[in-house]
């Protein structure tokens, strides 16, 4: 076996989510990432979507380890889909490992999981791979860098980070480790896209405690905050400043729930347990007395801020309440996001969103943090990670700004394996790579053609058409019968079904003299006939399926 590092991206790059990066030399494979990313409106019924790990399972016997960088959904969600696979030692922070061990329980696999902490400093060896953990910023605790270093030179993955010198958990990035790296010299330097087209810095994390603090010192009702739940360091802030202005707090939404359990007992969260109140005792407290801390930053359908929009919740909204929406819309969540403020709004409330206010900062670096880290590492080769196409590109022209020659830098697609010498950077080949996704208990067993269907149905419905022909000599014995879903309201189509009826029965008794073998002809030739008819009546295009019973 040729004995040249590679990198193989499976997910995440020039994507949104399902980050998992491959990095192999001779024998030995790690795993960076294995996340997870929620479908699309163009896969209904999808309840997830994690990257295609048919290259990692053909060669398990080299995987050494999955390292992860922090604890999102989008880095951590297909983890126990993998371990499923192969069972190999997972290594992260003792938040992201907690996070991981919570999934693993629900799927019934973690007594058999080796799950590894690590910290900021700790080097661990691999084959002939040795990762070291570099500590970052980003919008959850126990984040981290990597320093891979292989015999061909060392790569450095940032995974999701920006630079905060006044953190909430007081600890900066650790640069100096990274100017270390770039001294020694490093091979390859793969960076977060995200913010790459925003100049500037992003804000610190402490900003928004300082607009809370505001809002809390005017506020004379209810105080709603919703975020999201894995943004630990927000939630502190949200729950310092509450106490300081004499509120109990109350937490909502089961992901909100376990992640202020969960990091209560890790003790990356200090709140008083006396402070913390059921929904149910809310009333024992004046509306100046309560702050409630909810999910549904995001408008998802079931969340807690959505049902108390929708007066499904045991909160009921009215005037005197302020909603702070302390959160970004992930793009595609826009709409869910503004039907869910206005439903608050014309409930009488006060609702301070991004828009307004500072009461929300990004977990990515813009452009002066991305340059920081390029001049402080001084790669050789530059990989842009985590982003759209556009912040890919945009990210490369920073690196060839500060000196990175643009034959050094590249964009690779998912799937594309990229081989480095110490004098070279080239696209080899590509392995099987893409999406695969999950429904219910399915794993994979949803392709294009069943989407197809799904999007069919939800757009034009459903018409079956039953008959019961003579297992003997196919003569019609009952029927046609034509029921619909989704299409049209019958009471009011009743001409339209009775012709239906008649164009079916039509196309069925042209093969009544027909052996059985040509059943399927009959099927088709009702679909068609029936399908050129409703669109000229309706211009729709239903899913016509055509029953035959035997008698």
């Amino acid at each position: 076996m040729a004995s040249k590092l590679k990198i193989i991206p499976l997910g995440g790059i020039s994507e949104i989510g399902k980050n998992m990066t491959v990095i192999e030399y001779g024998k030995d494979m790690i795993v960076v990432d294995c996340g997870s990313t929620f479908p699309g409106d163009e896969m209904p019924g999808v309840d997830l979507v994690i990257p295609d790990m048919d290259y990692v399972e053909k060669n398990a016997s080299r995987l050494r380890g999955i390292i992860i960088t922090h604890g999102h959904e989008d880095h951590i969600g297909a983890v126990p889909y993998a371990l499923k696979k192969f069972n190999v030692p997972v290594y992260g922070s003792r938040l992201s490992l907690a996070l991981i061990n919570h999934k693993l329980e629900e799927h019934g696999i973690a007594a058999d999981a080796d799950l590894r902490t690590v910290q900021p400093g700790d080097v661990i060896k691999l084959g002939c791979i040795s990762v070291e953990f570099i500590h970052v910023n980003h919008s959850i605790a126990g984040s981290m860098a990597l320093a891979i270093t292989t015999p061909a030179g060392v790569v450095i993955h940032t995974g999701d980070f920006k630079i905060d010198f006044t953190s909430v958990d007081s600890a900066p990035a650790d640069l100096a480790r990274f100017a270390e790296y770039g001294r020694k010299g490093v091979l390859c330097l793969m960076s977060d896209s995200t913010n790459a087209e925003l100049p500037g810095y992003t804000l610190s994390e402490s900003m928004v405690g300082q607009t809370f603090e505001r809002y809390f010192d005017t506020a004379t009702g209810r105080i709603i905050v919703a975020t999201f739940a894995s943004n630990i360091h927000r939630i502190q802030q949200i729950c310092d400043c509450a106490l300081r202005h004499g509120r109990k707090i109350c937490f909502q939404g089961r992901s909100m729930l376990n992640i202020y359990a969960l990091a209560s007992e890790l003790g990356y969260l200090n709140v008083p347990e006396r402070e913390v109140v059921d929904i149910d005792k809310l009333k024992k407290y004046r509306d100046d007395q309560v702050c409630v801390i909810t999910t549904g930053s995001q408008g998802e359908p079931m969340s807690g801020l959505s049902r108390m929009a929708g007066s499904a919740h045991k909160l009921v909204i009215g005037p005197g309440d302020l909603i702070i929406v302390s959160a970004s819309a992930i793009p595609g969540n826009e709409k869910s996001v503004s039907n869910v403020i206005n439903q608050l709004c014309e409930k009488g409330a006060t609702v301070i969103y991004k828009d307004m206010a500072d009461v929300h900062v990004s977990g990515h670096a813009r452009q002066e943090e991305q340059k920081i880290i390029l001049a402080l590492t001084k790669p050789k080769y530059f990989i842009p990670v985590h982003g759209e196409y556009r912040h890919l590109m945009n990210h490369i022209k920073l690196a060839e700004a500060l000196g990175v020659p643009s034959e050094n830098c590249m964009v690779v697609g998912i799937g594309e394996v990229v081989e480095f010498t110490k004098n070279s950077m080239k696209k080899t080949s590509s392995v099987a790579a893409g999406s695969i996704m999950i429904d219910g208990s399915g794993v994979g067993d949803i392709g294009n053609i069943v989407l197809r269907d799904r999007k069919l149905l939800s757009e034009d419905g459903l018409v079956v058409v039953v008959v019961a022909l003579s297992k003997k000599n196919g003569k019609i014995l009952a029927g046609p019968d034509v029921i619909t879903r989704g299409f049209v309201y019958v009471r009011e189509s009743e001409e339209l079904i009775e012709e239906a009826k008649e164009i079916a029965k039509n196309a069925m008794l042209e093969f009544a003299a027909r052996p059985r073998s040509d059943w399927s002809a009959i099927k088709n030739s009702t679909r068609n006939a029936l399908k050129d008819f409703f669109y000229k009546k309706t211009k729709r295009n239903p899913v016509i399926l055509p029953i035959i019973q035997e008698v």
